[in-house]
C-alpha cells in the first residue's frame, strides 16, 4: 500500500479548517539534485499540458521553423483570447492547413471572463478556440513540411509523436513509463515530477540555438501567449526574469529558473484552486522574493459574496 501523501493545501472557511488537498512536490538545486521532496516524487505522473514546451520542441527538431509569438503558442494552454484565436488561424493559413484539420476538441475559451464575452458574441465551440489548438497547429504543420501523414498525426505510432516521445526522454532523464491520451486527443507520456522538474532545468540551461532553449526563450519572452493576461504563468514569467513556467491539467506544474533551479508538484485530486498557493509557497521556500507571489498565491474563499476564507499552502 502506498504512502498517504502529504497536506500540500488547506481549505479555511471562516476560520475552520474544512478540507485540504494532498499532492506531491519536488525541487531541484542550481546543480538538478533534489533540494526537497514531499511525497512521493520518483513515481509517474501524467503531467498534461506542462509537457507541451517538449511537445515544442518536438515540432522544431521535425524542422518547423517557428520563433516568438507563434513558438510560444505551440506550447500553450491558452485562455482563447482574441489574440490567440486571431494567431492560430494564421498559423494555419501561412501552412495551407484547415481548422477542420485540427483534430483537438472544438472548445469555449478556457479563460472565463473570455468565455462570457465569446458567447455574447454569438461565438460556439471552436477547434481554433481550443487551449491546445496552437499546439495542435505547430504539430500539422511539421507534418506538412515532412510530408508525414497529416490524418494519423495524433497516433503514438506517427514518426512526429515518436520524435517527441525521445525528446520528452531526454528532457527528463527517464524513460516514459506509460503513454495515455491528452484532453486534446494528443499523446500522453508519463514521467515522474522528478524528471518533470529536471526537463524544465534543461531547457533553460540549454545551448543557446537549440530547440529546448528557443522554446524557453520564446515561452519567457512571450508569456501571454504560453496563457493568457489572467493566468499565473503569465504573470510569473513577466515578473520573475528568466522563470520558465506551465500548468497543466488535474493541478500539475513546473517552474524553473534561470540558475538552474526548478520544481515540479501534483495536486492528487487535481484540484486547480490550490495551484496558486502551493507555486507560491514554493518559489518562496526557494529563495524567490518577488510582489508577484502574493498575487498568485490568493485564492479567496466567498460566503454571501464576501471574502470568509482562503485556500493556504500547508508546507
Amino acid at each position: 500500500m502506498s504512502a498517504i501523501s502529504p497536506v500540500l493545501a488547506e481549505v479555511v472557511r471562516s476560520g475552520f479548517v474544512e478540507g485540504r488537498h494532498r499532492g506531491a512536490l519536488v525541487v531541484l538545486d542550481a546543480d538538478g539534485a533534489v533540494e526537497l521532496a514531499l511525497g512521493e516524487v520518483t513515481a509517474p505522473v501524467f503531467p498534461r499540458s506542462s509537457n507541451k514546451p517538449m511537445q515544442a520542441a518536438g515540432v522544431l527538431k521535425a524542422g518547423l521553423d517557428l520563433s516568438g509569438e507563434r513558438l510560444a503558442l505551440a506550447a500553450a494552454s491558452h485562455s482563447g483570447e482574441s489574440f490567440h484565436r486571431d494567431l492560430v488561424q494564421k498559423m494555419l493559413d501561412e501552412h495551407g492547413l484547415r481548422p477542420e484539420s485540427l483534430q483537438c476538441p472544438p472548445d469555449l475559451p478556457l479563460d472565463a471572463r473570455e468565455r462570457e464575452t465569446y458567447l455574447a458574441a454569438g461565438g460556439a465551440r471552436d477547434r481554433v478556440v481550443m487551449n491546445c489548438s496552437g499546439k495542435h497547429t505547430a504539430m500539422l504543420a511539421a507534418c506538412t513540411l515532412r510530408d508525414w501523414p497529416l490524418e494519423s498525426y495524433l497516433d503514438p505510432d506517427h514518426p512526429l509523436q515518436e520524435l517527441i516521445h525521445r525528446v520528452v526522454e531526454d528532457a527528463a532523464g527517464e524513460r516514459v513509463a506509460a503513454v495515455g491520451t491528452d484532453g486534446c486527443g494528443a499523446p500522453l507520456a508519463a514521467i515522474s515530477l522528478t524528471g518533470l522538474a529536471r526537463a524544465y532545468r534543461a531547457f533553460v540551461r540549454a545551448e543557446p540555438g537549440s530547440a529546448e532553449r528557443r522554446v524557453a526563450d520564446a515561452m519567457r519572452a512571450h508569456p501571454e501567449y504560453v496563457a493568457g493576461t489572467r493566468r499565473h504563468d503569465t504573470w510569473l514569467m513577466r515578473e520573475v526574469p528568466g522563470a520558465l513556467s506551465k500548468m497543466g491539467a488535474e493541478a500539475v506544474q513546473a517552474v524553473a529558473l534561470p540558475d538552474g533551479r526548478a520544481l515540479a508538484f501534483k495536486v492528487e485530486d487535481g484540484a486547480a484552486r490550490a495551484l496558486g498557493p502551493v507555486l507560491a509557497r514554493a518559489l518562496e521556500r526557494m529563495g524567490v522574493d518577488a510582489p508577484v507571489l502574493e498575487r498568485i498565491g490568493r485564492a479567496p474563499l466567498l460566503g454571501g459574496g464576501r471574502e470568509v476564507g482562503e485556500v493556504r499552502a500547508a508546507f
